[in-house]
């Protein structure tokens, strides 16, 4: 996942990103009416968005609802050229975010893992990734709160 420069929206377009970031499965025709568009016209704009890298539409799990017992937060300190690590530890199909920070850490990683034994097996894997120095791992014991409706501002 590599920065774009951001795209200028007109209202309407944020106005659709909104109505999606409520709730995903609303329909382009109930969309339409809130933005006062058709619903072939709130598609089309829908299509456009996605094309261009704007927005993508998911279904959001609960990892231990789905049988996943670890959930949690590495912090990757690392040597070297952080985009190379960064890239090896996004080709790891356990970890689903990966990050370049400022900070303590270079590089945070979530992670998603069945058990302790396959988490200490991935921790490995991390810590074998050519320019990882150390890790600290998080563990979740509760999430409190989790959106992705921060708005187009």
């Amino acid at each position: 996942m590599t920065r774009r420069t951001s795209v200028q929206l007109d209202e309407t377009a944020k106005q659709i990103i909104e109505q999606l970031q409520e709730d995903g499965r609303r329909s382009y025709a109930a969309i339409g009416k809130a933005v006062g568009l058709s619903e072939a016209a709130v598609r089309q704009r829908v299509q456009k968005l996605l094309d261009a890298g704007v927005m993508q539409i998911v279904g959001v799990s609960d990892p231990l609802m789905l049988g996943f017992d670890r959930q949690l937060m590495v912090g990757v300190k690392c040597e070297g050229d952080l985009e190379r690590a960064a890239d090896a530890l996004a080709a790891v199909p356990e970890i689903d975010y990966v990050v370049i920070t400022a900070g303590s850490f270079d590089i945070l990683l979530e992670v998603v893992c069945e058990s302790d034994e396959r988490l200490l097996e991935l921790i490995g894997r991390i810590r074998d990734v050519p320019g990882v120095v150390s890790t600290e791992s998080f563990v979740y014991l509760k999430v409190r709160k989790q959106t992705y409706a921060w708005g187009t501002r």
